[in-house]
């Protein structure tokens, strides 16, 4: 029940993250529109939040956990204390001294992620000053992340889960009332990000605080713990952050794509991410202390149960996920997104390059559990080795489908940067779980048979209510009227989905950790 509890904290709370940054993504391209100065917002802001998935919520808390929770659960209080200070520490002045680097090398980190920028100078600059204004992101999010381990790690999961909430509203409220007073509207959302940063690193302090682990800053690279986490945090910013790199390569590609390109596969991206924070982040945050105090305390059976736990989950949600996420494509962009600025072609162009990303989605979430099944046990090469691969994968099936499109003469080539981006997530989870199952640390059993005919008898009778569904949507009806039609073929495809799970004789004891 403590597994369910936590992850129904995480989870809602990062719904209400979640609906907020579909309304925050509503007002920002209603007010911006899919053009090139939310081209370069998305771009700037894309590569401190890279980075923070890089070094902070991606490598640096899979190997910071399983330390700490050893710590915590092998040697004394005061010694956890130590740690926190010299890792605390050692985090401030390399974020600090990357942030100073990124903002002096600014032109040519633009240059780098976006090369396509360069052919329009007003546009390359703009982005230069964006960038600047928002890289101090990186580090408040990484002193965040850190603040958020420490938390995590004592079983309190709901401020850290809450925090990107403030990001959310930190943006509209720069959309609606920052921007019309600036002479370049678009640098209100910088401003509003560095804002978000501070605030959400300001709400972990109390309860830091109050469990005593707020402790001050130590600068000190040979502390025993500090070196076991350098050990497992290098190959890991890599292996964890496959996703994000692979964003990061298709919006290089998308940057010499027509206007709008990136515009409408962050609108795709956006949406893919809904079930994936909703199920496979909230999961992978919450096993992840759990299965380190499993492997601390050398419970095989119990670390076997737990990802196979995760994994039902993941693929209960998953799967319909995908399939809705296809099927109602366009009547979810069309609802949340076509209004004032954005037209009708980017209704379309969004809604192919989400049919696209929908295909990975179920893979995107099983690596959220498949590679804390790796950190826990420390071992960082793992997922290292399948990470090159996937990214590999990526890049040659960018090369492809960008040349099967131009040969069709297909003015689309945004979606190939999309199926890439699918294909590269079903090679990492297919080969992590691959290295789980040889090593024995977690196989599939027998069981599974039984589950994946009911979930397939569930999803049949879920797309058949949808199929049906479709037939009353009306793209003609005023934005709030489709947005009620959505819901409520979201509805329908739930309660289809829960019918359909009765049907095939599924018991919710089925899901007992």
């Amino acid at each position: 029940m403590a597994l369910w509890r936590s992850t129904f904290i995480v989870s809602a709370m990062t719904m209400v993250s979640r609906v907020l940054g579909l309304v925050r993504d509503m007002v920002l391209l209603n007010v911006f529109g899919a053009g090139k100065d939310f081209d370069t917002f998305v771009v700037a802001f894309r590569i401190p939040n890279f980075f923070r998935r890089l070094f902070a919520e991606g490598a640096f808390s899979q190997a910071f956990i399983p330390i700490l929770t050893e710590y915590k659960t092998q040697r004394l209080h005061a010694e956890v204390q130590i740690l926190i200070s010299r890792v605390f520490g050692c985090l401030l002045l390399a974020m600090s001294a990357l942030t100073l680097v990124a903002m002096i090398a600014a032109p040519v980190i633009i240059y780098a992620y976006a090369p396509g920028f360069h052919t329009d100078p007003a546009k390359f600059e703009l982005a230069v000053d964006m960038f600047r204004l928002t890289i101090p992101y990186l580090m408040f999010m990484s002193l965040t992340a850190f603040a958020s381990s420490i938390l995590n790690s004592y079983g309190s999961f709901s401020t850290p889960a809450f925090s990107p909430v403030l990001l959310n509203i930190a943006m509209i409220a720069a959309a609606w009332w920052l921007a019309p007073h600036m002479a370049q509207p678009i640098m209100a959302l910088g401003w509003a990000v560095v804002a978000a940063g501070i605030l959400q690193l300001a709400i972990q302090v109390p309860e830091l605080w109050r469990k005593k682990l707020l402790i001050p800053p130590k600068v000190d690279f040979k502390h025993e713990g500090v070196e076991r986490i350098l050990k497992l945090m290098l190959p890991a910013l890599f292996g964890v952050s496959v996703t994000q790199i692979n964003l990061l390569l298709n919006t290089i590609w998308a940057s010499f794509m027509q206007d709008g390109s990136v515009s409408w596969l962050y609108s795709a991206e956006r949406m893919t991410e809904l079930p994936l924070g909703l199920i496979g982040v909230a999961i992978g945050t919450v096993i992840l202390p759990s299965l380190s105090t499993q492997k601390a305390e050398h419970d095989q059976q119990k670390f076997k149960a737990m990802l196979d736990w995760a994994a039902r989950v993941i693929v209960l949600v998953g799967v319909p996920a995908s399939i809705a996420l296809f099927m109602l494509s366009t009547p979810i962009i069309q609802a949340l997104f076509q209004r004032g600025e954005f037209d009708l072609r980017d209704t379309q162009m969004t809604a192919m390059a989400l049919q696209c990303m929908s295909g990975g989605v179920l893979a995107f979430m099983l690596i959220k559990v498949f590679a804390p099944g790796f950190y826990a046990i420390q071992d960082t090469k793992t997922p290292v080795r399948v990470g090159l691969i996937a990214v590999a994968a990526n890049a040659i099936l960018n090369v492809l489908f960008i040349g099967l499109f131009k040969l069709i003469d297909w003015h689309a080539e945004h979606m190939a940067l999309a199926i890439a981006s699918s294909g590269s997530a079903l090679v990492n989870a297919a080969m992590l779980y691959y290295y789980l199952h040889r090593r024995d640390i977690f196989r599939f059993g027998s069981h599974w048979k039984k589950l994946v005919i009911q979930f397939a008898i569930a999803n049949v009778v879920m797309v058949l209510a949808l199929a049906y569904g479709l037939t009353w949507y009306n793209g003609e009806a005023s934005q709030w009227i489709r947005v009620l039609q959505v819901i409520g073929l979201c509805v329908v495809g739930v309660v289809a989905y829960a019918i359909g799970l009765l049907m095939s004789n599924f018991r919710p004891r089925q899901l007992k950790p």
